[in-house]
């Protein structure tokens, strides 16, 4: 996570948001492990893990988690299915990505 990151949250101590963060990659993937955004209960984002389909999977996982007041999810996001191809995605690769909600 980059210092601009961090101190974007910290400004956000009382705010309601999860943060979705690249655990693992595997193959091609538009962003790589390490890499978070920020996912507000309106659907609004902070930051980007990549964009795409991939990016909006996690926006609605994201947005679920929340909505359930669950402190944490876990999830695999895979860019090598017949949507991906039939959407034009190349990518071809897998992302394990973890979800921590924040003041639900």
């Amino acid at each position: 996570m980059n210092r601009e990151f961090v101190e974007y949250l910290s400004e956000r101590q009382d705010t309601t948001l999860a943060v979705a963060t690249i655990l693992h990659t595997n193959g091609s993937t538009p962003r790589k492990a390490g890499v978070s955004m920020v996912v507000y209960p309106d659907g609004s984002i902070f930051g980007t893990i990549g964009g795409g389909r991939a990016e909006n999977e996690i926006r609605l996982s994201a947005l679920d988690s929340l909505e359930k007041r669950e402190s944490h999810r876990r999830i695999e996001v895979l860019l090598n299915d017949d949507v991906a191809v039939k959407e034009g995605m190349v990518c071809g690769g897998r992302m394990d990505v973890w979800i921590e909600t924040q003041n639900v």
